[in-house]
């Protein structure tokens, strides 16, 4: 292992070092004849034009320009309208809405309460949609008049507000998808946030231009285009030399070449995204013995990883409910366990004295260097006897094999939180949930969950959510790792703040 990582470090420090001099990037941002236009890099594309049936942050931080929540989550401010003037709490299981009048989506139809029953209730009712999970509490939507509802939970439901002001309830036009169809809607997405899909070429880039009727401020923008560089190397370059505005997923190792570029600099922010291991806990998987998932999670020394590939741009964790969340226990949190004796210990315990084999799978560019931190991973657990046999993927085959639940014994995945509540970050592993993920069954764990999400008493609820991710720690069906910082390079010329939640609200991006 210290051979490892000291050869490790010599190649980041060789890295670092390839480009010292003074650069001259693009001092403003792309001008298309004579038009502003702002130009971001993801390290991938959007997953989906279907805001029910993906749950990849990275695709939300673009979504949030084309489609409107009711509310908006201010964090310390409470929430906000949205689409939503007003709301209510009636009762423990209702909740009454009124609408802002003279909404408009992007094709010129008024947005009512028609709209919100049928976005809702889809995700709410279709089991087949990735975000049905977070909106199944939701028995109904009862439409009183254009602008009026009620929105009635299967449950008393303490988390409404959090659930209505993420991923997943973006109000969809209902006339437009029953007459044009799902696939017509799916090539060309209509929303009734300030900007309107004009283009998509996927795994290259999303063209977005000023919807002209938006019922909020104008849209400062005349173009924005969203572009998926994966490669970590290129998405500097390109922000470098001015072909992008703003790039996200900057490795460490270039802070300094682009600090040192004119009229580039670099922004970092804490973020809500934990890395973390999907184990499978199922009958017919190595993964299945708790002594094989507690040798994987001692053999990883997570804060080498940290420290040598991330440049400390990150967090130890043994939860994925970090500070700032509902629930969020605070002892799981900047604690780590390494022991790699002991995990050769519990694998010669569980029958694999001379060794086993896993499959370990992993996106390709989607986090901050995650192909050089799954192989570092690897080259950890093969030193005390796991061999991982690696399957590197490009994003649309990660996403298909994710959807489908396809993984083997073990996956990587980065998960954000955008509702800022325990019940999101650990909703997959209640039983219904984790089947064909991680099969995951603790009946302590299962009832602690299920009482949380419909407590109202929310100082009980907290301490149901603490309790659950004690014993998740130990059963590990999932192996937190770190929560990332995130990282930003970004022209000088813009007014750009990183938001915790990583969303890219382009009208929040100004020029200086």
């Amino acid at each position: 292992m210290k051979k490892l990582l000291a050869s490790l470090s010599i190649f980041i420090l060789v890295m670092a070092g390839c480009s010292n001099a003074k650069e001259t990037g693009q001092e403003k941002p792309v001008e298309k004849n004579g038009s502003k236009t702002l130009i971001i890099a993801n390290g991938s594309d959007v997953s989906s034009f279907d805001i029910h049936n993906h749950n990849s942050t990275s695709t939300e931080s673009v979504h949030v320009n084309m489609f409107n929540y009711l509310v908006k989550n201010s964090g310390d401010k409470g929430f906000l309208p949205d689409l939503a003037e007003s709301w209510e709490n009636k009762d423990e299981k209702t909740w009454t809405f009124k609408l802002k009048e003279e909404v408009k989506f992007h094709n010129g139809e008024d947005l009512t309460a028609d709209d919100v029953k049928f976005t809702l209730e889809r995700v709410a009712r279709d089991e087949t949609l990735l975000e049905n999970g977070a909106y199944k509490q939701i028995k109904e939507v009862v439409v009183k008049n254009d602008y009026e509802f009620d929105i009635v939970t299967e449950n008393p439901e303490p988390a409404l507000l959090n659930r209505l002001s993420r991923i997943g309830s973006g109000i969809l036009p209902k006339d437009y998808i029953e007459k044009e169809g799902w696939d017509v809607f799916l090539n060309h997405p209509i929303g009734s946030g300030p900007y309107k899909f004009k283009e998509w070429k996927k795994d290259d880039r999303l063209v977005l231009v000023p919807f002209e009727d938006y019922f909020g401020d104008a849209p400062k923008w005349e173009e924005v285009i969203f572009r998926s560089i994966p490669e970590d190397s290129t998405r500097v370059s390109e922000v470098i030399t001015g072909g992008v505005d703003i790039a996200f997923n900057i490795p460490p190792t270039d802070l300094e070449r682009i600090e040192s570029t004119e009229g580039v600099t670099t922004k970092k922010s804490p973020s809500q995204r934990v890395m973390l291991l999907v184990l499978r806990t199922d009958d017919g998987y190595a993964t299945s013995d708790p002594r094989v998932r507690e040798a994987i999670d001692l053999a990883i020394d997570k804060q080498a990883i940290v420290d040598s590939l991330l440049g400390g741009s990150a967090t130890v964790t043994r939860t994925r409910v970090t500070p700032g969340n509902v629930g969020a226990n605070e002892d799981l949190y900047g604690v780590t366990l390494y022991d790699p004796e002991r995990a050769k210990q519990l694998l010669a315990e569980a029958g694999y004295a001379d060794g086993l084999t896993i499959s370990f799978s992993a996106n390709n560019g989607a986090y901050l260097k995650d192909k050089e931190s799954v192989e570092l991973m690897a080259s950890m657990l093969a030193e005390v006897g796991i061999t991982a046999k690696l399957e590197s993927m490009e994003a649309s085959a990660f996403r298909t094999k994710y959807h489908d639940r396809a993984f083997g014994e073990m996956f990587l995945i980065g998960y954000g939180n955008s509702m800022f509540d325990a019940s999101l970050a650990l909703q997959r592993l209640q039983f219904d949930q984790a089947k064909g993920e991680t099969d995951y069954d603790n009946p302590k764990t299962e009832a602690l969950l299920k009482s949380a999400e419909s407590n109202m008493n929310l100082e009980e609820r907290v301490k149901q959510y603490q309790e659950a991710q004690e014993i998740i720690a130990e059963d590990r069906p999932q192996i937190y790792l770190y929560q990332l910082q995130s990282i930003y390079a970004v022209n000088e010329r813009l007014n750009f703040e990183p938001r915790l939640d990583e969303m890219f609200y382009v009208d929040n991006i100004t020029l200086k």
